[in-house]
């Protein structure tokens, strides 16, 4: 388990990942303290901590969606402030809180996302089929997205972040409420996309489908990297969700006040 991750040595595959140093603050508060974070290339990783961790204002500065106060960002050996063009062509970002063009249709928002991208056309409306019946939303195409649930949202956002073949994906709590087939269908999606050597980044709060789906995890708190490594190696001999705790210094308030519930007022 590494906090802070070297350079690649001479020869080694450049990380789908590298951040250094990076500070983001907010008026006196610091979000982001100085953040090293690598996430080798093929990865599924995620990045947990607790509410106000610095998870989500990382990302964005990774993505750039934010501009950082210090530090660098690298995806594929790309700088992200450099290049900014060059990285956003070869990411594809599934934001929380995400914004959609609701007055489309699920096929429109892919074929406008498509046209941005600069794919041809004819391209462009053979893969929105294929994402469209892959997502399970073949019959709900022609619907506006205003009219989408939750979960057909998060589908259909993940479908226009997947359609010009990204290298590394990133997904901020892509799951927070989305029911359980939508969730399973998104999985099996993003472990296809894996499997082709391509990279997942995902924030999530549910440490058990942390557990069942990475191989590689990040853990921040108070805007720090305070472990980060294979899955195997930062949660040890317990689960992912105990080694959390333990890495956060988590206090255990069970027995502390609240005498009055469970009790029958008079």
């Amino acid at each position: 388990m590494s906090e802070f991750p070297s350079a690649p040595a001479p020869g080694e595959p450049v990380p789908a990942v590298r951040t250094h140093g990076l500070v983001k603050r907010f008026g006196a508060q610091t979000a982001v303290d100085r953040v090293d974070l690598v996430v080798p290339r093929g990865s599924f990783a995620g990045l947990v901590g607790p509410n106000g961790a610095g998870k989500t204002t990382t990302l964005s500065m990774i993505t750039g969606l934010l501009v950082p106060d210090a530090g660098s960002a690298q995806v594929a050996g790309i700088d992200v402030w450099r290049d900014p063009a060059a990285v956003k062509a070869r990411v594809g970002v599934l934001p929380e809180g995400l914004r959609l063009f609701e007055r489309l249709s699920g096929r429109e928002l892919l074929l406008y996302n498509g046209q941005i991208r600069g794919i041809p056309r004819e391209e462009v409306a053979r893969r929105a089929e294929e994402l469209l019946r892959v997502m399970d939303l073949a019959a709900s195409a022609d619907k506006l997205v205003v009219d989408y649930s939750t979960g057909m949202r998060k589908k259909i956002a993940l479908a226009a972040a997947l359609l010009h073949n990204p290298e590394a994906l990133f997904l901020d709590e892509p799951f927070e409420g989305v029911d359980p087939v939508s969730a399973n269908t998104l999985v099996e999606v993003l472990r296809r996309y894996t499997a082709s050597g391509s990279t997942v980044v995902f924030s999530s709060h549910v440490m058990d489908l942390v557990e069942r789906l990475c191989d590689w995890v990040s853990v921040m708190n108070h805007g720090r990297i305070v472990a980060q490594g294979p899955l195997a190696e930062v949660r040890g001999n317990s689960t992912l969700n105990e080694a959390l705790l333990q890495l956060v210094g988590a206090r255990d308030h069970g027995e502390e006040g609240l005498t009055w519930l469970g009790s029958s007022s008079a």
